[in-house]
């Protein structure tokens, strides 16, 4: 019986590879057996990726010329890519949102049926429903200035960026989805609770160290680690996952589950 997690045969890219859950990513799939792994990143990583393509992914002309040099067949585009608040508002709207959006564009003809996009996302979006009119709005603009100019009108809603582009990968995920199934293309996300990797000090220093902290305690007590979230997006690119698509896969030992059932006490949240 053929392993359905086996990524033999597949051509794949995975944006966000240097370190954290992109290298740990690019490990398991070449464990899994990807023929062509094509790694994109402002640093050139040392894991096992078969092509380095330098690119910043809040550069559209440098997004632009990494998608045609990319070409295709690629079966599975890993939009993990991403960048924490201190880094600026806007900045992370264009690495986490725009330039996210731009790359799928850019692949998604050379997608064939069978193949589909996975995206690294948040359980910092799970509050997308208050933002969802204004999401929509803006995922319907098809111009990067003009994604940017609007993330630039409204502070109000952008805030410091990430909770904010984490919710736009959410609904972009559900948006997607009927639209790619047309082409036998399918679109999921994974959504994780605090992640233990290098990024982490960013977290800590936009968000508090004690509300991270707090997080992790009212989950499992612990923080992910990069090769959970790994697994999670290696299944979710595989034909495992044939049938999953438009859906935000929540990688957060049950965070949100007690957040929406009232288990997770809120007089212990330390003030923001």
């Amino acid at each position: 019986m053929t392993n359905p997690m086996s990524y033999a045969g597949k051509r794949v890219v995975v944006t966000g590879c240097y370190s954290g859950v992109g290298e740990a990513l690019v490990h398991l799939l070449s464990d899994l057996g990807a023929d062509e792994i094509i790694g994109l990143d402002i640093k050139e990583p040392t894991c096992p990726i078969t092509r380095y393509i330098h690119c910043d992914m809040g550069d559209p002309d440098a997004i632009d010329a990494a998608a045609a040099e990319i070409g295709g067949p690629v079966h599975v585009l890993f939009n993990n890519a991403g960048i924490a608040a201190n880094l600026g508002a806007i900045n992370v709207m264009k690495v986490n949102v725009f330039g996210l959006v731009r790359l799928t564009q850019a692949l998604s003809d050379h997608i064939p049926q069978g193949g589909a996009i996975i995206n690294t996302a948040s359980i910092a979006g799970m509050n997308w429903p208050a933002h969802q009119e204004e999401i929509m709005e803006l995922l319907s603009i098809d111009d990067w200035d003009k994604q940017v100019a609007w993330a630039e009108e409204k502070p109000e809603i952008v805030a410091d960026g990430y909770m904010f582009s984490k919710e736009c990968v959410q609904i972009l995920t559900m948006l997607r989805a009927k639209d790619l199934i047309k082409k036998k293309v399918r679109i999921a996300s994974a959504c994780p609770a605090p992640i233990d990797t290098p990024l982490l000090p960013d977290f800590r220093e936009t968000m508090g160290e004690a509300m991270i902290d707090w997080t992790a305690h009212e989950a499992t007590g612990e923080y992910v680690q990069p090769s959970e979230v790994a697994n999670l997006l290696a299944y979710l690119g595989s034909d495992a996952a044939s049938y999953i698509s438009g859906t935000n896969v929540n990688i957060d030992g049950g965070f949100q589950g007690g957040v929406i059932t009232g288990q997770i006490d809120f007089s212990t949240m330390p003030a923001a």
